[in-house]
């Protein structure tokens, strides 16, 4: 009787852990797009329905040949404009090919906007990727124009590319200073694009009303009723791992991105993209 048990719980196991290993393979790979409105009275009347589609860390990642999933959702968004928020490539394993053929596709769809990440700046051929990609905001802002109207969109580089680490605590300071010359003194309403979640102080001390941000993926494992579990520059239980964050009037929406890096598998944690729709209140 007791070998019966025996058995019968070792084929159990077995196979949960096959429907979970299954499981786990199948969530690495299948797309999922996550919608979400931003309201504010700031915003103008005229990018009331304003999409914009979010993609982030693809890393060199292909769903479909050629990325033709990933460029299919895109299309059935139907975005005012695509924006990039960092790790296109990945540093360790690069393929160029892979992110330009990517964002020549995207530019036919809507007008792509594109900041850095960390891996581009130790990428030795970001210059080649630079030239090759349409409008590339490293510490730029621009006025977005849409139905007779505009709205200010800034870019920030990676602070990877001026400061190697962060032992003294710099980066918000330095982040602090460029995103205040930046904006200026111009009213408009401000989209921030981003690749960092955790300086989301600073964004809220320099009032960015919307940032657009990644670099998280997700938390990459990411445990019910907790979420995610490590982030980089964040470590441990991070606090800004997914989804939209608000404090005062500054949203900070973070996309759980597509690809990975140093950790290969991502768990509970689909690749992601995020179509943001614009509501003037």
């Amino acid at each position: 009787m007791k070998k019966r048990l025996s058995k019968k719980t070792l084929i159990s196991v077995c196979t949960l852990i096959a429907a979970l290993i299954i499981w786990t393979m199948w969530s690495n790979t299948a797309l999922m797009l996550s919608t979400v409105t931003v309201s504010s009275n700031r915003i103008p009347a005229a990018f009331n329905g304003f999409r914009i589609a979010q993609i982030s860390d693809l890393h060199n990642a292909v769903f479909g040949e050629d990325n033709a999933e990933l460029l299919q959702i895109l299309s059935e968004c139907e975005p005012n404009i695509i924006v990039i928020t960092g790790d296109l490539v990945d540093a360790e394993h690069t393929d160029i090919d892979v992110a330009l053929d990517f964002a020549k596709e995207a530019v036919q769809i809507a007008d792509t906007y594109y900041v850095t990440g960390n891996h581009e700046a130790s990428l030795s051929q970001y210059d080649e990727l630079k030239a090759e990609l349409v409008v590339v905001l490293e510490d730029k802002a621009m006025q977005l124009e849409y139905n007779g109207d505009d709205i200010t969109l800034i870019g920030l580089s990676d602070p990877s590319f001026t400061l190697k680490g962060d032992m003294f605590g710099e980066v918000p300071a330095m982040v602090d200073t460029k995103l205040r010359g930046l904006i200026g003194d111009k009213d408009n309403y401000t989209i921030l694009l981003s690749h960092r979640p955790e300086l989301f102080e600073a964004y809220v001390n320099c009032g960015v009303d919307l940032v657009l941000s990644g670099h998280a993926h997700g938390g990459q494992f990411r445990l019910p009723f907790i979420g995610g579990l490590v982030a980089p520059n964040q470590g441990l239980f991070p606090k800004y791992d997914a989804g939209l964050y608000t404090k005062g009037d500054t949203n900070m929406i973070v996309c759980r991105g597509l690809g990975n890096s140093i950790i290969p598998i991502r768990f509970n944690n689909r690749p992601e993209i995020v179509l943001l729709e614009l509501i003037a209140e």
